[in-house]
């Protein structure tokens, strides 16, 4: 009986990851700007599903774990960053002269890039979970707010990204012919 309830749990997994693996690594690729890293976070959410065994709101729980990975991962990458950013500091304090790398700030995929990561964390996933077709509710339950406050936070996200992406683009020397 032992097998037959783990065969029976490996098929519901296996269905769980068939509806649901696309549309997550599409979300945390969004969120993450690198698909192989999405891939393991996804790879990741799916192994803590196998280990959770039962699941009220599957997709809810599967986007409420894979974002929790994501802030885990970016604040190991935070203390990264910052040594790394220490030791750049250092290095360049030994060099007389600094030559700037030329940067391509004409890419809209950059510039939206950037301007995302200008979000805050909960309006970033907010945005991106919605554009993967979350309903409110479920993106209340992943991100655990309200639902009503769900229209107000995609909202205001909205308008923010657009004033972000203006920003940089003026600052790019695009003009601000962005049609509202």
């Amino acid at each position: 009986m032992g097998a037959r309830f783990a065969s029976i749990h490996a098929m519901t997994i296996e269905q769980l990851f068939n509806e649901h693996y696309s549309s997550l690594v599409r979300y945390l690729t969004r969120r993450l700007g690198d698909r192989d890293w999405a891939e393991e976070i996804a790879q990741e959410t799916f192994v803590r599903a196998l280990r959770q065994g039962e699941l009220t709101s599957a997709r809810s729980w599967l986007y409420a774990v894979a974002t929790n990975l994501v802030r885990d991962e970016m604040r190991k990458d935070a203390r990264r960053r910052a040594r790394l950013e220490q030791l750049v500091a250092d290095a360049r304090a030994l060099e007389e002269d600094i030559v700037p790398l030329p940067v391509d700030r004409g890419d809209d995929n950059v510039m939206a890039r950037a301007a995302l990561e200008q979000l805050t964390e909960r309006d970033r996933e907010a945005l991106l979970m919605r554009e993967e077709g979350l309903d409110y509710g479920e993106i209340a339950a992943a991100l655990e707010l309200s639902i009503g406050s769900v229209g107000t936070t995609l909202s205001r996200a909205r308008r923010r990204l657009v004033e972000a992406y203006e920003t940089l683009r003026a600052g790019a020397g695009g003009g601000s012919d962005v049609a509202s």
